[in-house]
């Protein structure tokens, strides 16, 4: 939803700031008086075209900033576009700089223009087939589950092995880096640190032994450790005063024997084996190879081993797989081909009923002339009817033309206002949250009017509306009304944008009937905005101008 507006130096509004609220909000004032200039600066924050010539005279720059609230964020958003008078336009979200891309794609989730703008959502194919589904409650799931199971196969079909020269070498390649971790044969990830004891033991066993020898000299040579000790404990063992310390080298002198028992044995198991050390010091280099080419450590040697076979198996047995791969893709794709016949014929089930729907809307507009079809699959190949186009006739004798190219603003901002319509009656609730109509009211007037203004609040319902408006019914429908003023001081000429309310909104409407606040008008005014057609004043838009 666009929260809020603000404007500077933007053709002839020097400064203007606009609080919205929901539902359906009127703008109004006499021909040329900068209404125009409002839809402008919301065209700009959805990424239209930025013009230097509406740049104010005199101003070096215009700027455009919007308070918008996208759907299905808590945060609210900074939207910005500055127009210098010379150079290119800039774009900011959140007051970083960002591509116009970016800021459209942002801004179109929320803002829809209706008019003779080009932003329009439903004027995109995908948009229009998008609104038929919803309307028509077509049911996509099995197509995508069908198109999502081809591109799976697709893609391991294209994996599986290439042309037969290319499978030939990875084969060759494959068959050697198997067979080398076959023979190396490593079953534990921890042999390397395994066999580094090993050599560590062997290579120095002469040494080792020699320093067994050594300790055991000095624990049981004469006035050794074992004899000191006993020697301690006899002094100690009859006196009280030193038990507890006599227990302790008791605990010493049994710990000492075991010592001595487990370095006799460690040392005398100690052999020289210079056969065993060459060996061990082979298979590390063997391991050290095989880490240089396969992995960090033997872990990831190991995991390459296995992928390695199981790819070996795949290509080896190539022709068997991709005969049931291509047995799977035709199922897959006859699946597919059924799913899309479903789809297309809902669709074009649903396109008559939704132009009828639209056509019925467009009479209650003041269009009781206009024709409405719904194209689907425009290609006798196109199975699900993928192509969708809506298309307008708004006279007797018109030829029946795509949304796209239908020349009247006021035309195709009603012809989007009905399908809005009959979307949301429809349950169809994936439209942008804010819907700015300009035009919508162009060569209408009377009961015709009212239909379009009570449409408008309808929609008003569902969705925050702006509607740009010269017609006292359609300005009388909203839940508020801004009234935008001109004035000339000195050369220049300014604009304002003031929320008129009470006896202000009554003046204006009054203008807007009279061109001039009669009692009549002022009269015609008050029943206007008490018809059962005109809304509570209960929730009003803030502005400042």
């Amino acid at each position: 939803m666009l929260v809020e507006l603000h404007i500077e130096n933007l053709g002839v509004i020097e400064r203007a700031s606009l609080v919205f609220g929901d539902a359906l909000t009127a703008l109004t004032g006499e021909t040329g008086a900068g209404k125009t200039m409002l839809v402008e600066a919301i065209e700009l924050l959805v990424g239209g075209r930025a013009d230097p010539s509406i740049v104010r005279g005199g101003a070096a720059e215009a700027r455009v900033d919007g308070r918008i609230v996208v759907p299905g964020a808590d945060d609210e958003v900074v939207v910005s576009r500055v127009v210098p008078a010379s150079g290119r336009s800039r774009a900011y979200i959140d007051g970083r700089p960002a591509t116009v891309s970016a800021l459209a794609e942002l801004s179109d989730s929320v803002i829809d223009l209706h008019g003779q703008h080009a932003h329009q959502t439903l004027l995109d194919a995908a948009a229009q087939r998008a609104a038929l589904d919803g309307f028509g409650h077509v049911d996509l799931g099995p197509l995508r589950a069908a198109r999502a199971r081809l591109t799976e196969l697709d893609a391991e079909l294209a994996t599986l092995g290439g042309d037969e020269r290319a499978r030939a070498r990875e084969i060759d390649l494959l068959r050697f880096q198997v067979g080398e971790l076959d023979a190396a044969a490593i079953s534990d990830p921890s042999e390397d640190e395994a066999l580094a004891s090993t050599e560590s033991l062997l290579s120095d066993a002469v040494a080792h032994r020699e320093a067994a020898a050594t300790a055991l000299s000095a624990l049981r040579d004469e006035r050794g450790a074992d004899e000191a000790l006993s020697s301690a404990l006899q002094a100690l063992s009859e006196r009280q005063p030193f038990g507890d310390i006599a227990g302790r080298l008791r605990g010493l002198v049994a710990e000492l024997d075991d010592i001595v028992a487990e370095l006799r044995a460690r040392g005398d198991s100690i052999e020289e084996d210079p056969a065993r050390l060459d060996e061990v010091r082979v298979r590390r280099q063997l391991l050290r190879d095989l880490r240089r080419k396969y992995g960090d450590d033997l872990g990831e040697v190991m995991a390459f081993h296995a992928e390695a076979e199981a790819r070996l198996r795949e290509l080896e047995q190539y022709d068997e797989r991709a005969a049931e791969l291509d047995a799977q893709r035709a199922e897959a794709l006859r699946a597919e081909r059924r799913a899309a016949h479903a789809v297309r014929a809902a669709r074009r089930a649903a396109a008559p009923v939704l132009a009828t729907a639209i056509e019925r809307r467009l009479r209650e507009l003041a269009m009781p002339d206009a024709s409405v079809a719904i194209e689907v699959g425009l290609r006798d190949d196109d199975h699900p009817g993928d192509e969708v186009r809506f298309l307008l006739s708004a006279n007797p004798g018109s030829a029946m033309l795509p949304l796209n190219r239908v020349a009247s603003g006021g035309e195709l901002a009603r012809t989007m206002l009905a399908l809005r319509l009959v979307l949301v009656g429809a349950g169809t609730g994936d439209a942008p949250s804010t819907l700015v109509f300009d035009e919508v009211d162009a060569g209408i007037g009377g009961g015709a009017a009212a239909a379009v203004g009570a449409a408008l609040a309808d929609l008003g319902e569902h969705h925050q509306v702006l509607v740009v408006t010269h017609l006292p019914q359609v300005a009388a429908a909203a839940r508020c009304q801004m009234a935008v003023s001109k004035a000339v001081r000195g050369d220049a000429t300014f604009a304002t944008v003031d929320s008129v309310d009470g006896d202000d909104r009554v003046a204006e409407l009054a203008r807007m009937l009279a061109g001039a606040e009669t009692e009549a008008a002022l009269e015609h005014a008050r029943q206007l905005l008490t018809a059962p057609t005109a809304p509570s004043p209960s929730r009003r838009a803030r502005t400042r101008g």
